[in-house]
């Protein structure tokens, strides 16, 4: 079962509740990525009751004891007096010291941003306890995650800012904000494809455009920005009347009135990106869009594409304020279906209907049907390489919480074969869409029914499709998992994701056994993959 309860909004938590919690929430993915990267198991060793793990740490040598599995908790470290259970600085000083041996390298940032990840928790605890959830189970789905990405060291840093300058736009703190309406003198516009949405947000005067921007975004670009405000390139016009909320993407936005999805630059590392609208990745954005929806439109049954119309910007500063327009939901739903974001589900919520299937089997094949067809056909007929990952996908539910729908987004992660060549376009696949997408819904199904085995329907699922890498797929003993952890205390450049062969939990009997996974010490670098499998990016000189 998980050790954590899933987070819901609205909960009285006291001051050494939240600083519990906290450290919690922040150990999770913190010990995932130790635990899947780094640490070797040792078969056998158990704790008190059996529910405790024991791993070797290569690097110092030094014990590691653990409780839980898909979110490990409490962990430990054997010293002469016995096991000495590890607070959250004690654990970041281990994985710093640890990684540090294992790779043969220094890393002074990433350690801040573990600790700052885990204050960020603390923070939107507080935040919560006070706060309103949305009413509307999408937007609830949205604005669940609390722990965030399950095997990313840091998921929750916020740059390291005083909270006040992200809370009020954090969406797991339950925030809606309005947007700030920019006028851009229309000779500086810049844009391309259909971005007439954002002329219905409010009224530019003559001579300029309408530009909304994200206030969290401006307030970080204020010094660059203000000799363009200086000099009337852009003037400021006010505030869209209605408030827009963020999504579990932070910097996508939704307005529910309009039904329209706005995508905006952000500077601010989070995860392992700085997260602007890269200029390269927007002159891309038509072709890679254009590729999804016509594959969409030639798919067998009723999964959508959220479309990236467009965008617009300003020529002066074309990635700091560039915006994105993308479908909203009302137009590609199902009558009466319910969209939930799959991350929400896979962390919890209140009203997920995980908690409340009635027959959880069912359920879970009806998940696999509405979700993994499309995207394998999209990848074999069409050439599209979906990220199908947990943020990326909705699964809208029928009144009785059945998935019915599958809807997939975001133009900017899909690849397309061609530019790449088949085999490295299957392992971003699968990378996506089992290990990042299938692993954590059917982890989180198995812990609300025990007794559950999910991966059996699994595979008929993947069975069913005539996919040449089908066969491979269903009987290779590994998957590829991506060392968020390394790739970051390395400084690799993000777009050479790296991977560490997993347990496949599809090969049934054939799967690696965990406690076998670790054999041997793994390599202090690992191996790395073609460019395409990753996309995150360092930062850029600004």
């Amino acid at each position: 079962m998980d050790v954590l309860p899933p987070p819901t909004g609205g909960d009285a938590v006291s001051r050494a509740g939240v600083a519990a919690l906290a450290d919690a929430h922040a150990a999770v993915p913190l010990l995932n990525c130790l635990l899947r990267e780094v640490a070797e198991p040792l078969p056998g060793h158990r704790g008190a009751g059996g529910d405790r793990r024991v791993y070797r740490l290569p690097g110092t040598g030094r014990l590691l004891r653990v409780r839980g599995g898909r979110r490990p908790a409490e962990p430990e470290v054997r010293t002469a007096a016995g096991w000495h259970r590890l607070g959250h600085p004690d654990l970041v000083a281990l994985v710093a010291e640890e990684l540090r041996r294992h790779t043969g390298l220094p890393n002074h940032e990433l350690p801040a941003e573990m600790t700052d990840s885990r204050d960020a928790v603390a923070a939107l605890l507080t935040a919560r306890a006070v706060a309103d959830p949305p009413a509307d189970p999408y937007l609830r789905s949205e604005q669940a995650l609390l722990t965030g990405h399950t095997h990313h060291p840091a998921p929750k840093a916020r740059g390291g800012g005083p909270a006040a300058a992200w809370l009020p736009y954090a969406p797991e703190a339950h925030a809606r904000f309005p947007l700030t309406l920019l006028g851009v003198r229309a000779d500086l516009v810049v844009e391309e494809g259909d971005t007439s949405a954002l002329d219905a947000l409010g009224d530019a005067p003559p001579g300029y455009r309408l530009l909304p921007a994200h206030p969290w975004q401006l307030a970080l670009t204020a010094d660059a920005l203000a000799p363009a405000f200086a000099d009337g390139r852009l003037i400021r016009l006010g505030e869209t009347p209605a408030p827009v909320w963020p999504t579990a993407a932070i910097r996508t936005l939704y307005a529910p009135g309009p039904d329209l999805f706005l995508k905006f630059s952000l500077d601010v590392r989070i995860t392992n990106d700085i997260r602007r609208l890269w200029r390269h990745d927007l002159l891309k954005l038509c072709r890679t869009d254009t590729a999804a929806r016509a594959a969409f439109a030639a798919l067998d049954g009723n999964a959508a594409w959220l479309a990236d119309t467009g965008y617009r910007t300003a020529a002066f500063a074309f990635e700091e304020l560039a915006v994105l327009v993308r479908d909203g939901l009302r137009g590609h739903l199902l009558p009466g279906a319910v969209p939930l974001l799959a991350a929400g589900l896979a962390e919890g919520f209140a009203g997920s209907p995980l908690d409340t299937a009635a027959d959880p089997g069912a359920w879970w094949e009806a998940y696999l049907a509405r979700v993994v067809p499309p995207a394998l056909a999209a990848f074999h007929d069409h050439g599209v390489v979906l990220e199908a990952h947990l943020q990326n996908t909705l699964v809208a539910v029928d009144a009785h919480g059945t998935p019915v729908q599958a809807l997939f987004r975001d133009a900017e992660g899909v690849k397309l074969l061609g530019d790449v060549d088949r085999a490295a376009g299957w392992e971003r696949l699968v990378y996506c869409l089992v290990v990042n997408h299938l692993t954590e819904i059917a982890g989180a199904l198995a812990d609300r029914h025990p007794g559950l085995d999910p991966w059996p329907a699994a595979r008929r699922a993947f069975a069913r499709h005539p996919l040449p890498e089908i066969p491979a797929l269903l009987t290779a003993p590994t998957l590829p998992g991506k060392t968020n952890l390394l790739l970051r205390w390395t400084g690799a450049d993000g777009a050479d994701a790296r991977y560490r062969p997993l347990p496949n939990p599809l090969a049934g009997q054939g799967a690696v056994s965990p406690d076998r996974r670790g054999s041997g010490p793994p390599s202090p670098s690992p191996r790395p993959r073609r460019p395409v499998a990753g996309r995150v990016r360092p930062p850029r000189p600004r």
